[in-house]
């Protein structure tokens, strides 16, 4: 096993092993082993006819090459032992036609010997018998023993080429081959008895007498001859060698024969020391000396024919192996070809399903998701069709579009009821929204009526910013079901009043310290939405800074829109959890994702909102070691401020106390006693800010219903009669940068205002910080894996 193969490869299955084979690997498989089955089996046949022609083609060259010789040899032999039975019978002229005789034979011996010189063959019992042939020559010269058993010697010599015929060159693999040797392999046997024939007349001699055996040999050989030639010869020949055959038979000299054999079998006399023959035998030597002759053509005819249909069969057999090869070659390329163009029509239309079921899967299906979560319509020409094909990879398409279809209802029916909680969530948020609502006017109505007691006040301040919470927890809630945050809000509006209404929204307002310019305003339409965006920015910045850590909202054109960064003093988050906060950030989490993480909704609120905008909403670690969230607003969202009437310089009268808060509202505390603003180095960016008063001479919270024109809020102000619509402007101090050296003589410094409050109160503030600062150690430790 590799170092690198996962655990488990080994216990694999050989069926799924062969599952994860390429479907490309399988089809050319499939075609592969048929082609070389095919060619297996095309190149056995071949070999095969291939072997078959050559032995063919080896048979014949044999055949003309020592065939003859041996066809000689044998009748030498034949004409041998005739001559040696009539000089043992003591036929008068016989020894000189022996020694004739025995001159031819040795001829025909050497010849053979030279030419069989393959050990392969059955050329070697034939010469071992000839190794014999002087032995029993000088037998017969010497007449010891029985003429019988030297005449046998001969007849089994000629046995043995007769047999070498037989087995070389019958051609018994071949069945055509066969029959076409058959009747030279029987002509020579019916020529052997023929001859035996002559032998036992010529060992008759001059006294025409035979022994009882040697007339049993000359019956046998004739019912022998005259079976072959009716059984295995007549039969079988040709149609020219049948004629040639026929004219043979019907010579003088084989009518003669038949007769002479028929005087030996009738004619013949039984004596006492053997048989005698009639005289006709007489004529048998004319006779057989010229129809042999005719029967040796006869025989050398019949096996050049023999000889020719094994070259022609040869020939035949070379050629049905061309063909062989050439129609196997062309139907293994067939094969190939329709192999090729099956393959590769069945892989282009899987890449043309695959292709298809990709551009699905991850294009038109979350195309067709997000149309149903927006509550749009879904064309149904949009999604894959049954087509109703019955193939294969039809149906794989079929069940693949109706999974589709399953899918797409699925989401349907969960958009649906999404939908429908969207509104029923709408609708509890609505309702409760509108309490909300006249629980803050109950509260105005409240301060307005019980203003002069500074500790009710304090505490009714306290109610109407937790109930101001309350609204935005419930707008939270309508935004995340899909609602609208109701705008009041006709006219464009400044940024500055923007993020002073946003920081009124908080509960610790009086920690968060603006920083915007006045000539930028912002779209009636989308004033109540970035605000709920920024309040949650700047709430979330408060919990999670000290206590008396300042939050620092700022402003400023940039080429994109309008920049707006908040930055607090909270702990330090890790660069994988900005990753992840971003993520939800720059795109509206899913209901899902928001199941999960129902306790920080004010992320999920903010890309809500953030997307709703086109506004993008980026956090990172700040240079103080907290997070600084950059709030990006689009150019479409901002207009130009209208340039104000000039008016004179004039320093700004004192405002009433109740205006002399740093915010819109204050606590118990800073209600009683307006916090001073050092000398030394004011505020560079503060500015007056137009508030709302209430009846009693009170910051007022912003309500759902439209508000009055900025003129009308001012003019329940105090303020001179040739007072302009707008608070005038801070003036800088004289001297606060320059250097000591050039100061002039210091006015007298305002006594340092003690610190009014409590231990209690100051312990209660680091109570809350450590706790949000366990919180955000709880959450960071719950979302690491």
């Amino acid at each position: 096993m590799s170092p690198i193969e996962p655990e488990g490869v080994r216990g694999q299955s050989t069926t799924r092993r062969w599952r994860n084979v390429r479907l490309r690997t399988l089809l050319i498989w499939l075609a592969v082993v048929p082609t070389l089955a095919m060619g297996t089996q095309v190149t056995v046949s071949a070999q095969r006819l291939l072997a078959q022609s050559e032995q063919l083609r080896a048979d014949v060259e044999a055949a003309e090459r020592i065939g003859a010789p041996l066809y000689t040899l044998m009748v030498d032999m034949q004409a041998e032992r005739t001559a040696t039975a009539a000089q043992w019978a003591g036929n008068d002229g016989a020894e000189g036609e022996l020694r004739a005789r025995r001159a031819a034979t040795d001829s025909a011996a050497a010849e053979f010997r030279r030419l069989a010189d393959d050990p392969s063959r059955s050329f070697t019992e034939v010469t071992r018998q000839l190794d014999k042939l002087a032995a029993y020559r000088q037998r017969a010269d010497t007449r010891s023993g029985a003429a019988d058993s030297t005449l046998a010697y001969y007849s089994e010599v000629i046995g043995k080429v007769i047999q070498v015929y037989q087995q070389e060159f019958s051609h018994a693999e071949d069945a055509e081959l066969a029959q076409a040797s058959r009747p030279v392999v029987a002509m020579l046997q019916a020529t052997e008895m023929v001859a035996r024939e002559d032998t036992v007349l010529a060992l008759a001699g001059p006294s025409g007498e035979l022994s009882f055996v040697g007339y049993d040999q000359f019956v046998s050989s004739l019912g022998a001859q005259r079976y072959l030639h009716e059984a295995l010869i007549v039969p079988h020949l040709a149609e020219g060698d049948e004629r040639f055959y026929e004219r043979v038979v019907g010579s003088a000299d084989w009518q003669t024969k038949t007769r002479i054999e028929n005087a030996v079998l009738s004619g013949h006399k039984d004596t006492v020391s053997g048989i005698r023959v009639p005289a006709e035998v007489a004529g048998w030597s004319s006779a057989h000396a010229n129809f042999s002759v005719q029967m040796t053509t006869l025989n050398i005819d019949l096996a050049r024919s023999v000889l020719a249909r094994g070259e022609a069969k040869a020939a035949e057999l070379q050629t049905e192996v061309a063909w062989l090869i050439g129609g196997s070659g062309g139907g293994l390329l067939a094969v190939v070809i329709v192999v090729v163009f099956t393959t590769r029509s069945v892989l282009r239309r899987l890449h043309e399903l695959h292709v298809r079921t990709v551009t699905v899967a991850e294009e038109t299906l979350p195309d067709v998701v997000a149309r149903l979560q927006r509550g749009q319509n879904v064309d149904a020409a949009a999604l894959p069709a049954v087509t109703g094909d019955r193939d294969e990879v039809g149906r794989i398409s079929d069940a693949f579009a109706r999974a589709v279809a399953v899918s797409v209802d699925g989401h349907r029916q969960l958009a649906a009821e999404r939908h429908g909680f969207g509104l029923f969530a709408s609708g509890i948020a609505s309702r409760t929204g509108n309490l909300v609502s006249r629980q803050l006017s109950l509260t105005e109505d409240l301060q307005d009526t019980f203003g002069h007691d500074e500790a009710l006040l304090a505490q009714l301040m306290r109610s109407d910013q937790l109930t101001v919470g309350m609204r935005r927890q419930i707008e939270n809630l309508l935004i995340l079901a899909g609602g609208e945050v109701p705008d009041p809000h006709t006219e464009p509006m400044r940024v500055a009043d923007l993020l002073r209404e946003a920081a009124a929204e908080v509960e610790d307002f009086r920690r968060i310290e603006r920083q915007a310019l006045d000539e930028t305003s912002v779209e009636p339409s989308a004033i109540s939405q970035i605000s709920h965006l920024l309040a949650e920015l700047l709430d979330n910045a408060t919990r999670f800074s000290p206590p008396k850590a300042k939050v620092v909202i700022r402003a400023e054109l940039v080429a994109d829109g309008l920049s707006v960064e908040i930055e607090d003093r909270g702990p330090r988050v890790s660069p994988e959890r900005y990753e992840e906060m971003n993520g939800r950030l720059h795109q509206a989490p899913p209901y899902s994702v928001l199941a999960q993480n129902a306790h920080r909704l004010g992320l999920f609120v903010v890309g809500h909102l953030a997307d709703q905008l086109g506004a993008t909403v980026t956090l990172r670690r700040s240079v103080y070691g907290g997070t600084c969230a950059v709030v990006v607003l689009p150019g479409e969202l901002l207009l130009a401020t209208e340039a104000e009437p000039p008016r004179e310089p004039a320093r700004p009268e004192p405002a009433p106390r109740a205006l002399a808060a740093p915010e819109p509202e204050a606590e118990p505390e800073a209600a009683a006693e307006p916090a001073p603003e050092p000398a030394a180095e004011p505020q560079p960016v503060a500015e007056p800010e137009p508030v709302l008063l209430t009846g009693a001479g009170l910051p007022s919270r912003r309500t759902k219903t439209p508000a009055p024109a900025p003129v009308a809020a001012l003019a329940v102000r105090p303020a001179p009669a040739d007072a302009p619509a707008r608070p005038a402007l801070p003036e800088r101090v004289p001297q606060t940068h320059i250097a000591d050296q050039l100061r002039a003589p210091r006015a007298p410094e305002t006594p340092v205002r003690p610190d009014i409050e409590t231990p209690e109160e100051v312990a209660d503030a680091w109570a809350d910080y450590e706790q949000g600062t366990q919180t955000v150690e709880e959450e960071l430790r719950r979302d690491q894996p």
